[in-house]
């Protein structure tokens, strides 16, 4: 069981772009909620979060998640310590290995051993950041990062606020492992239900993860002003669970519940490029299990009957446009 009640966040799951963030993250905060995600998708995360610290004093700020193994420690270092000073220690560094199709043929990088080299990345930001924070010597030889080098005209010197928090996507249970052992909090797959976290995500960290270890995930939901903009918003969640569910690194999600044979029907629909056709095979349990449907004004008080004890932050997903109020 998680302590407290969850924390409800804003999860932006296509990406924000620089001319809205100022707006969704204003609009955010005055809304009631307590943090603000982006997620590397159709933009990279880290400059949107750049201009929702100028203009917010209040939100954590993180992101949810960028890829972490296509770029090198130094240059996400640099990157976190910098947005953390300015956002005065709000940062919350969310990183993710992706998958090695995407690392391979979109990002044109290798691709192996990705929860022992994660472990490896996340130790060498920890000895760039006590390098620049403390005063340390950097040090740092890896299996597979290493980092001798740091001369005065290269360290940025402290943030005053210490180094952000690292956040690590998992699902398997190698890179639960990593994250419980090496990071400040893991961020589950949006097809986590409560389920998932219960009987699966949370056994995995519940051990080893130390007491301030963070479990966040962003939350699927379906609402709308009317009942038109509601069945928009339930087609598009439909849409959305087809396509992770028809990724072959989330299949024993739907294995758990026994339905291992869509998964695979998925996959190959997927394959085929059936993108609008694969929605249907997403039935109302499905579609209930992993995703919250309430009136906009109910969505706080649904997420906290589901999530509470569960979760320690609920990242609001909504994957359609709607309004930034909720809460």
């Amino acid at each position: 069981m998680r302590p407290g009640p969850v924390a409800i966040d804003l999860y932006t799951g296509t990406g924000l772009r620089l001319e809205d963030a100022r707006r969704v993250a204003v609009d955010a905060e005055r809304a009631g909620f307590e943090g603000l995600w982006t997620l590397e998708a159709h933009t990279e995360p880290f400059l949107p979060l750049t201009l929702a610290a100028e203009h917010t004093t209040r939100l954590r700020l993180g992101t949810a998640v960028a890829v972490a193994l296509v770029r090198n420690p130094m240059v996400v270092a640099h990157l976190a310590h910098e947005l953390n000073r300015y956002a005065r220690g709000r940062l919350n560094l969310g990183l993710g290995t992706q998958v090695g199709a995407h690392v391979v043929r979109r990002f044109g990088e290798p691709f192996d051993h990705p929860a022992d080299r994660m472990r490896d990345y996340i130790a060498a930001l920890r000895a760039i950041w006590a390098c620049w924070n403390e005063g340390v010597p950097l040090d740092h030889r890896g299996r597979f990062y290493r980092h001798t080098l740091m001369t005065p005209a290269f360290d940025p010197g402290p943030s005053g606020y210490g180094p952000p928090r690292i956040h690590l996507a998992a699902v398997g249970p190698r890179m639960c492992e990593a994250a419980a052992h090496d990071a400040d909090g893991l961020i589950a797959h949006p097809l986590s239900s409560p389920r998932i976290l219960r009987e699966v995500i949370g056994p995995r960290v519940s051990s080893p993860a130390a007491p301030h270890f963070e479990l966040s995930c962003p939350v699927m939901v379906v609402t709308g002003a009317d009942e038109e903009s509601t069945d928009a918003a339930r087609a598009a969640v439909r849409r959305q669970i087809a396509f992770y569910a028809s990724t072959p690194a989330y299949r024993d999600v739907l294995g758990h519940y026994g339905l291992g044979d869509l998964a695979d029907r998925l996959r190959a629909m997927s394959r085929a490029g059936q993108w609008d056709a694969m929605a249907e095979l997403i039935d109302d349990d499905v579609l209930a299990e992993f995703s919250v449907e309430a009136p906009p004004e109910k969505v706080a008080a649904e997420i906290h009957g589901r999530y509470d004890g569960l979760l320690d932050r609920a990242m609001v997903y909504r994957p359609y446009p709607g309004p930034t109020a909720l809460c």
